[in-house]
């Protein structure tokens, strides 16, 4: 397979106003990175605001440092990309071949609304390429649009953070709004697993996945689309 070029979206948002530090889920971008380095596959990490991505101080600690962020975390180069991050209005759909977004609840807050972000989904998705969001990131369709003027959303099979995981986690006030609410308000045919455990759908280009544990799923439903 030629040398195949994924775009990640992470965030720049890294406090919300009562002063509790949030930003990028890092199993979510940890996961998934390790996956297409170990294809090939190269990445480029885009943010609003560019430079550091906040990463969520509570992602890289306890039973939440899975295999990957730990290796993260040892891994000066994976590190550079992260704290170097371009502006997401410097980057061209055309020069890659999908875009995917991790999650965390800063995603929540500065992507709904980002002109650029929306512009480049909804080119990626006219381009015929994949568009992958996993957890909290499906937040960042909730205003594109397709052609027609219809939500992107409606009518397709999503997935995204449950609410009973925001609620599971006490987290509902680290949220402009509940994803899941969203989603069905939207007119996508959401669908869920279990809380916590590994569940991803694809409607097409459009490939999301439940929370952090889905985030493998994920990178693996972006290769096989990018194998065809």
């Amino acid at each position: 397979m030629e040398t195949k070029k994924v775009l990640i979206v992470v965030t720049s948002f890294g406090e919300v106003k009562n002063g509790t530090k949030t930003g990028l889920w890092a199993e979510e971008f940890t996961t998934p990175y390790y996956i297409f380095n170990d294809k090939g596959i190269k990445v480029t990490i885009a943010s609003p605001k560019g430079g550091k991505t906040p990463l969520d101080p509570k992602s890289v600690t306890g039973d939440y440092a899975t295999a990957s962020v730990k290796k993260f975390l040892n891994d000066p180069v994976a590190q550079k990309l992260l704290n170097n991050t371009v502006t997401l209005e410097s980057v061209r759909a055309k020069d890659y071949d999908a875009i995917f977004y991790p999650g965390g609840h800063g995603p929540m807050w500065d992507l709904p609304e980002n002109k650029t972000s929306i512009l480049l989904i909804g080119s990626f998705y006219n381009d015929g390429k994949p568009v992958a969001l996993v957890c909290h990131a499906p937040a960042a369709l909730k205003n594109v649009k397709t052609k027609d003027g219809a939500y992107l959303i409606s009518g397709k099979t999503v997935s995204g953070f449950t609410n009973s995981e925001e609620r599971a986690g006490q987290s509902v006030d680290m949220v402009p709004f509940l994803l899941e609410d969203m989603l069905i308000e939207r007119g996508a045919k959401y669908e869920k697993g279990a809380d916590w455990t590994p569940f991803a759908v694809q409607d097409g280009l459009l490939i999301t996945g439940q929370n952090p544990a889905s985030a493998e799923l994920v990178a693996e439903k972006i290769i096989a689309a990018l194998s065809k």
